[in-house]
């Protein structure tokens, strides 16, 4: 079986239409790819930090019901989980608001375990983490990830990517910007999104957005563009995935890295794993909340 490590942070998340009326789970991007790729038939190895409180202990169990491997999840004595709320309109498009500060996952590599959790992830057949993974650490976190991916890489084993570039995690985009170039040689998969790019380099042709990653080293990208489906390099288009219904955009883009993987570890092609990627998201906004119920599934 393929071993699978996902680093990133998972939060309480509070969502819905309706204030008071608001629903109480947890997420968090990689989380979201985590549990997928757990229902394609993998066990991902997840890396994270989370707290003593019962919202913490409710989360590992659920994990684990999911059937991630959660030997790595570390426990911060003074520290919580995070937490974030969607507000959602009429057409399914998402606002978040965070309270993150002092979550426990910011301090991963500060913690007992650390170290144990780092070596078995270099052996990995597959890293994966995100951009938002990047911005919740200090430079030593940083550096210790970037220092990770690049074991992974010596190891023979391939790195996962998706930028998921929010302004609110950096303190210049200048900051993520020269991060993301140092990472590209590690990158095996890069797992970008349209908008995300805009925000941080400009507007431009999906092929421009592509080109920028393999530059700087990355072995193959793809492009998510919502409604306008999945670009390849070259500038052919997979298209979309026609929704029965648009519920929630939440944790679209995180099941479509999760089926793009799967595809892509399977042996398919770039081309088949986008079109399965588009079929996960299509399935995904139909519920509200970036994790569908399992009987949808």
């Amino acid at each position: 079986m393929t071993r699978i490590a996902i680093f990133g942070e998972v939060m309480l998340e509070l969502s819905g239409s309706d204030r008071s009326s608001m629903r109480l789970g947890f997420g968090g991007d990689t989380l979201n790819t985590a549990i997928y790729l757990a229902r394609l038939g993998h066990v991902p190895a997840y890396l994270t930090a989370l707290g003593q409180d019962p919202y913490s202990e409710d989360m590992v169990s659920s994990f684990e019901r999911e059937g991630i491997d959660t030997r790595h999840i570390l426990r911060h004595p003074q520290r919580m989980p995070g937490l974030y709320a969607i507000e959602t309109d009429a057409a399914g498009e998402r606002r978040f608001f965070y309270w993150r500060d002092r979550s426990a996952a910011r301090a991963f590599f500060e913690l007992p375990g650390a170290d144990e959790a780092t070596i078995d992830a270099v052996a990995a057949d597959l890293l994966y983490f995100t951009g938002i993974s990047l911005s919740i650490l200090d430079e030593e976190g940083r550096r210790r990830l970037l220092g990770l991916a690049a074991g992974v890489r010596a190891n023979g084993g391939r790195v996962a990517f998706d930028p998921n570039y929010r302004p609110a995690g950096w303190p210049q985009p200048e900051d993520a910007r020269r991060l993301f170039e140092a990472l590209a040689p590690s990158i095996s998969f890069l797992l970008a999104t349209d908008s995300d790019e805009a925000l941080l380099f400009g507007a431009a042709d999906p092929d421009i957005h592509l080109r920028r990653w393999l530059d700087w080293g990355a072995d193959e990208a793809v492009l998510k563009a919502g409604a306008n489906g999945a670009y390849l390099p070259g500038g052919a288009n997979v298209p979309v995935s026609v929704p029965d219904r648009i519920e929630d955009t939440t944790g679209a883009g995180d099941s479509f890295n999760a089926a793009w993987l799967d595809a892509r570890l399977r042996g398919e092609t770039a081309e088949a794993a986008a079109r399965a990627g588009n079929r996960l998201a299509a399935q995904v906004i139909g519920f509200r909340g970036a994790i569908m119920p399992r009987e949808n599934a």
